[in-house]
């Protein structure tokens, strides 16, 4: 999809299929950037044509919804409504951000003495 920054979907649609159920899989992370656009590389559509003929789930990567789960979910296809592909952030140690700020506080400070001197050595 050439020139367009929206997602696109795969939809495939069997009349022969064993069950009812209806896999997701979110392959939106699954790419190689490029300039232009971004594509699928070999490992890419491996990983998703494997999913596919297992029909199983994996975590944060595709999900086997039963009708039942879909009809809770008021018929809603949305993806992230089946994957979860949140990452949690890592903890932020707020003391030791406000000791490194500090600690270059006072670097700055002392650069800048220096260069006063330095600048008055100067004539300026």
């Amino acid at each position: 999809f050439y020139g367009t920054g929206i997602p696109a979907a795969i939809l495939i649609l069997r009349k022969t299929k064993a069950d009812r159920n209806v896999l997701f899989i979110d392959a939106s992370r699954a790419f190689k950037s490029g300039k232009n656009q971004n594509q699928l590389t070999d490992a890419n559509i491996r990983r998703i044509v494997e999913t596919y003929h297992a029909r199983a789930g994996a975590p944060k990567y595709a999900h086997l919804a039963t009708p039942e789960e879909i009809a809770g979910n008021d018929f809603n296809l949305n993806i992230p409504r089946y994957v979860d592909t949140f990452e949690e952030e890592a903890e932020i140690d707020l003391v030791a951000v406000r000791t490194e700020r500090l600690r270059l506080k006072a670097e700055l400070e002392e650069l800048e003495t220096k260069m006063d001197g330095y600048l008055k050595e100067l004539g300026y």
